[in-house]
């Protein structure tokens, strides 16, 4: 049986990364108007990577016999000055998150739920990367420096991103 306080911290983070999934696709659009399709589909690829951390939050609730409570999600930014600035709050949001998932972790060590523990260890490996991947296209953007060419070159190799479901669902399949 899950620990309601537990459950009650799991039902947040799932409305937390149905936000995620909500501020990257409006990040996708605004990339859209942007005219960089590429990296619409890098952002349309984390809005469908975060709605699957959702689910599998939503999975785990269910499996340990709680009850999932949706809550509304709360509007998102719309509107960015430019690629870099996306970035940017893509970092900084992942760094929330990655807050977020350290703060459940915490809760589950205090509760002594270890079943809980070891299915939030692959969101803090995932988070890592999370973070290091936007670091990266910052740093890529900074050197780029608005140079029409270097966007055009990181545009394209965003374009090539492609979609893998999540292991923790990629395991059930």
């Amino acid at each position: 049986m899950l620990n309601k306080k537990i459950e009650a911290a799991i039902n947040a983070q799932i409305n937390a990364e149905m936000w995620s999934a909500y501020l990257y696709l409006s990040m996708a659009t605004k990339c859209h108007d942007l005219g960089y399709g590429g990296m619409a589909n890098w952002f349309e690829i984390q809005f469908k990577e975060e709605q699957d951390h959702a689910q599998i939050f939503y999975k785990y609730v269910i499996s340990r016999g709680g009850r999932v409570v949706l809550k509304p999600i709360d509007a998102v930014p719309t509107d960015w000055k430019d690629a870099l600035d996306m970035f940017e709050e893509t970092l900084k949001h992942e760094q929330v998150v990655t807050s977020l998932i350290n703060d459940l972790y915490a809760l589950a060590t205090k509760e002594k739920d270890y079943a809980t523990q070891s299915m939030l260890k692959w969101f803090i490996d995932e988070q890592v990367e999370e973070e290091e991947n936007a670091r990266t296209l910052i740093d890529s953007l900074k050197m780029i420096n608005g140079n029409g060419y270097g966007l055009y070159m990181l545009d394209k190799e965003l374009a090539a991103r492609v979609y893998s479901t999540p292991s923790p669902l990629a395991a059930e399949e």
